[in-house]
């Protein structure tokens, strides 16, 4: 594997990479903004301000841009203009991660309980919204739900659920809905944020407190580990062929902290590895 290298610093709570047609998208949570980087000469444009924390992303089939506004209980639409829309009401705030896949239907997850307020524990849950803007949930009883990716077949949808520090494995339906709940990999202490799927159907999951990035096989056995010096938030598989990995990180202080990463602290990292990204993000 090759040196991991600093593409920006200097952000606050970094979240949800996602590579698009030649440029890297992430999420500061910190500043409210959605942001792109070309990996080439290192230009960043704000590509949209939402004030929301979580603030998550990710790509529908017909180009546009979805935004969880988890304040406000909506999925947005980022439109050609650069205006916003709402695509969804979610009918509640408190929502955290996204994916969407080729068929358009996308997952977006919320835990039970709001951990930064204090409030007691209850599980989270899984929600698809279907093209046509309905919502309904389809998972229950995930501890803390967390990161989420779609297998390169498109059968599976796996889930981090970070509190049970495992990842967890959904069949798809025709019709989006899941079914078939397993364990998909146990992780030890491994506690997994943001995850993504690669080409021989391994998963690379962002570790917060365990400060890396680590690749498992189903089973959990691990395959590679990129040890980072400040927390894993998320990562993403992009560049032109796919191969490098892209990792979100900052210095975790916790979640009931006034500012729950080190002002300053959050970077994107990107490194070479040897199996491509597939299926989605």
């Amino acid at each position: 594997m090759d040196e991991t290298r600093t593409l920006i610093e200097g952000r606050g709570l970094v979240e949800s990479p996602r590579w698009h047609e030649g440029r890297l998208y992430f999420s500061d949570w910190t500043a409210g903004e959605v942001l792109a980087i070309d990996p080439a000469d290192g230009r960043v444009e704000v590509v949209a301000r939402v004030a929301s924390l979580p603030l998550c992303t990710d790509w529908h089939p017909d180009h546009g841009l979805l935004i969880v506004s988890s304040a406000e209980g909506l999925l947005l639409r980022r439109e050609p203009d650069g205006s916003l829309a709402t695509y969804a009401d979610l009918g509640r705030p408190g929502w955290n991660d996204i994916v969407v896949d080729d068929r358009g239907n996308t997952y977006v997850n919320r835990a039970g309980f709001d951990p930064m307020a204090g409030e007691a524990f209850a599980p989270g849950s899984v929600s698809l919204v279907t093209p046509d803007g309905s919502v309904r949930e389809v998972a229950d009883d995930i501890a803390f739900p967390n990161g989420m990716a779609e297998t390169p077949d498109g059968s599976t949808l796996i889930v981090a659920d970070s509190y049970r520090h495992a990842l967890l494995a959904f069949d798809i339906g025709p019709d989006g809905a899941l079914s078939g709940r397993r364990v998909w990999a146990d992780l030890g202490e491994g506690t997994p944020d943001g995850i993504c799927a690669d080409a021989e159907n391994a998963v690379w999951y962002a570790d917060v407190p365990g400060r890396c990035c680590v690749r498992v096989a189903e089973g959990g056995a691990v395959l590679d580990r990129v040890g980072l010096d400040r927390g894993g938030f998320a990562c993403a598989l992009g560049g032109q062929d796919r191969r490098t990995l892209f990792v979100v990180a900052a210095v975790w202080r916790g979640m009931t902290e006034s500012a729950p990463v080190e002002p300053g602290s959050g970077q994107v990292l990107a490194t070479r590895v040897e199996v491509p990204g597939a299926g989605r993000p």
